[in-house]
């Protein structure tokens, strides 16, 4: 066998990533890993949220958890730009909500295939389980995401590889396939019952998948401002951004209004408010409101009904707003909306 062997894993900083890295830890490979920010991952998106509503103290970040726990480095490599023209137009589709799953993922093996020289690696590994996800973890799906990214065999999937063929990687040595798992499905009890006997402990709890993209009501909030995004129109992550958080309410093909739904959200809409126009309530309590896209005074009208809506003076028959327009302020008293009224635009 080779001497030092070196391998590059994609770490998500979850259970099947974890393991996968312990595996070859186990037979004395040297592990780098690299979790690729694509700006769409819950955890991330959470962690900042709360620093900036200033709920909690810093999280640290899962993938860098993992490298301390098992002690290998972790690089954080961000690829959100490049990942927006993938989510807006992907080459291989969406899965069942606005995740381009396979897509990202030849990206980030292209990427980790590119950074294989700069950290000496001999091969790459993920923490993939054959049939566990239904649009990239099925054989033909895996075979075309190792052809696309230009790997070859030098692609390992620890958790499954007695049920795949066989690798260059156990072919020349490098590792011992006799003590790769052979895991298929979508039962996590394997994977619980290994890193129990690994004495594997920390780790994030099953819980969907880290990614926004994969959530149905972000997804149907993402697919609505790809319909109505105007020719031209430059896609920022400020946009994906302001799906996070808030009721959101298509009034036109060219008007959304965003409604904060809390204190937190009422912080995180601050600020994104640059270049959009925003409305808050006058001494009362209540959210801040953006409105997106071109308006016009009978729709900030319309959106001032909306903030009074759900602030506290619902039940009042006046309720004032303070609207910043354009560097302009102005306050307009308005009749708060009627919840079924409301209810007509709201993207569920």
């Amino acid at each position: 066998m080779k001497n030092k062997i070196h391998a590059l894993g994609l770490i998500s900083g979850g259970l099947d990533s974890t393991l996968a890295a312990r595996l070859l830890i186990d037979q004395g490979i040297e592990v780098h890993g690299v979790n690729f920010k694509t700006g769409f991952c819950i955890t991330t998106a959470r962690r900042q949220f709360r620093r900036r509503a200033q709920q909690s103290p810093r999280i640290q970040h899962e993938a860098s958890r993992v490298g301390r726990d098992l002690g290998f480095p972790v690089d954080v490599v961000d690829v959100s730009q490049e990942y927006l023209e993938i989510v807006t137009d992907p080459r291989w589709g969406y899965g069942k909500n606005a995740n381009p799953c396979v897509d990202c993922r030849i990206m980030m093996l292209r990427k980790a295939k590119e950074m294989m020289p700069e950290v000496g690696a001999d091969f790459i590994f993920t923490g993939e389980v054959l049939a566990q996800r239904p649009m990239t973890q099925h054989r033909p799906t895996l075979r075309q995401m190792e052809k696309q990214s230009g790997l070859g065999g030098l692609l390992l999937r620890p958790l499954s590889a007695k049920r795949l063929p066989e690798t260059e990687v156990e072919r020349r040595g490098w590792v011992d396939r006799e003590r790769l798992m052979d895991f298929a499905g979508r039962s996590r009890k394997p994977q619980l019952a290994l890193a129990e006997k690994l004495g594997v402990k920390d780790f994030p709890q099953p819980a969907g998948g880290c990614c926004y993209l994969t959530d149905p009501s972000y997804s149907r909030k993402f697919f609505d401002f790809i319909k109505h995004l105007p020719p031209g129109r430059q896609v920022t992550h400020d946009d994906f951004n302001l799906m996070k958080v808030g009721r959101h309410l298509r009034v036109s093909d060219r008007l959304k209004i965003i409604v904060g739904r809390d204190e937190a959200e009422n912080d995180f809409l601050e600020y994104y408010t640059g270049g959009r126009c925003t409305l808050r309530p006058v001494d009362l309590m209540g959210p801040v409101v953006i409105v997106d896209g071109d308006v016009s005074p009978d729709e900030l009208h319309f959106a001032a009904r909306v903030l009074a809506r759900y602030s506290s003076g619902r039940g009042q028959p006046q309720v004032t707003v303070e609207v910043e327009c354009n560097g302009a302020q102005q306050t307009i008293t308005v009749e708060p909306l009627r919840p079924e009224e409301a209810s007509k635009y709201i993207l569920r």
